[in-house]
């Protein structure tokens, strides 16, 4: 059997896609990183993905007609990578419902929240703004409500009385490089097991 193809989607800089890219280089990513999907043409992650020999499908939102019609070339495009799981490293548009459903159980979101608090957009200034003490990051299965799938992993950082939301989301970026591609990992090995709401970790194979 193969390694696990995987594909990723990302919007903008690219940095939590470039941390599973060194994980894979390094062997602690099991996977093969197949595609990047990004709906920016503009996105640093392009180049990130072009120095790895990753290919990349960019397609322009502006250049469809409306959300129907972008999110039916998404899902073509995700459907011809082979791909057995998909990341959304990054990635800034909420899925449909007939995307989200189409890929169900295999895609996988990072958030840089301790969700359920704190979803959507400016999570590390909505955290500041709420005066929590912890703050932290989320990986989670995508489902159709926004940052509410069940939760693989998640990690914590301080929040220091001199933070503001710069200061704060470049501490949680630290955490997002070491818990997705340690998400990746886990599933790509076959160790996750959703029960209801809960993310079972199952033990590694000794097979």
């Amino acid at each position: 059997m193969g390694m696990m193809r995987c594909a990723v989607l990302a919007s903008g800089r690219g940095s939590d896609f470039q941390a599973v890219i060194d994980a894979v280089a390094a062997g602690t990513c099991p996977v093969e990183l197949v595609r990047l999907i990004t709906d920016n043409p503009s996105a640093q992650a392009i180049g990130r993905a072009e120095r790895s020999g990753i290919p990349v499908t960019v397609l322009d939102y502006s250049a469809f007609r409306d959300r129907t019609e972008y999110e039916a070339a998404l899902r073509e495009t995700m459907e011809g990578t082979g791909a057995d799981l998909f990341v959304l490293a990054g990635y800034m548009r909420l899925l449909s419902r007939e995307t989200v459903r189409a890929f169900e159980g295999r895609m996988i979101n990072i958030h840089p929240a301790l969700l359920p608090s704190f979803p959507g957009l400016r999570a590390p200034e909505q955290a500041i703004a709420h005066g929590v003490r912890v703050a932290g990051c989320t990986v989670h299965f995508v489902t159709e409500e926004m940052d509410a799938g069940p939760i693989i992993l998640q990690a914590c950082v301080p929040v220091l009385d001199d933070d503001d939301p710069a200061s704060l989301a470049a501490r949680i970026l630290v955490e997002e490089h070491r818990i997705l591609p340690e998400a990746i990992r886990l599933y790509a090995e076959g160790r996750l097991r959703c029960e209801g709401r809960r993310v079972r970790h199952l033990p590694p194979s000794t097979g």
